[in-house]
């Protein structure tokens, strides 16, 4: 009886421990998921002008999407992914639209800045702006650790291979760093090998111990991520203890 009491108060401290780790977690997420201008603690990254393109960056949230704007992401997804997922777009298109206009949805919408708009203007009227392309991502946790979850990434085409895929996601990280994550984790379509590409070689994203690949499943798709620290590295890619 006095060993089954011992052990029971052993035990206490121990689901104490986890239940606050979880609020303090979740408490985390929810700071982060509240910030209004992920833009603001980043001035240099709210223009991109290189290599033919000029482009500027706003912030955004779903649940604050105009029909136009809706219209316009909904097209360039389509536009850009329909081919990866062949037969399958059809259900998949229904859960992306879903996914745009949520609460916890978060943006960063990509303009093309009008030919007379000057250097730091980041605002233009409403019938000058061009989207041409978009960040949809979300604070959330995975394995019990937070991490920013980058939902879509998507360019027009003319803006594509000039090094502002690279420019967002490097926001992205510095985001997710600010924000106190613990990694950026990303899905791609395996049939979508400029992608896999992009992130795997160009970044260092690596397939992660959550993508089925990992697990021994067969989908159409992988679970990729970077781990800023020592815990995420070893849960989300399964790094061996150094001996």
């Amino acid at each position: 009886m006095e060993s089954s009491e011992h052990n029971s108060r052993q035990r206490k401290p121990k689901r104490k421990e986890i239940l606050e780790r979880k609020k303090s977690l979740n408490q985390l997420i929810e700071v982060a998921s509240i910030e209004k201008d992920c833009l603001a603690y980043f001035p240099t990254f709210c223009q991109f002008n290189r290599n033919g393109i000029s482009v500027y960056l706003e912030s955004g949230s779903g649940d604050k999407l105009s029909l136009s704007l809706k219209r316009d992401l909904q097209k360039l997804v389509k536009v850009n992914m329909e081919r990866h997922y062949g037969s399958e777009w059809v259900i998949e298109e229904k859960v992306k639209r879903r996914e745009m206009i949520a609460l916890e949805a978060r943006y960063i919408f990509v303009y093309e800045a009008a030919s007379n708009s000057s250097e730091n203007k980041r605002v233009l009227d409403e019938g000058n702006q061009a989207l041409v392309g978009f960040v949809h991502y979300r604070f959330t946790l995975e394995e019990e650790l937070p991490v920013l979850y980058v939902y879509e990434i998507q360019l027009e085409s003319h803006v594509q291979g000039k090094g502002l895929g690279k420019f967002l996601m490097q926001l992205i990280e510095l985001i997710a760093h600010k924000s106190c994550m613990s990694a950026v984790v990303l899905t791609v379509q395996k049939a979508n090998a400029d992608a896999m590409d992009f992130y795997t070689n160009k970044l260092r994203y690596n397939i992660s111990s959550i993508s089925p690949s990992r697990m021994g499943i067969n989908k159409n798709y992988e679970i990729l991520c970077k781990a800023f620290d020592n815990e995420a590295k070893t849960i989300l890619e399964e790094i061996e203890p150094v001996r």
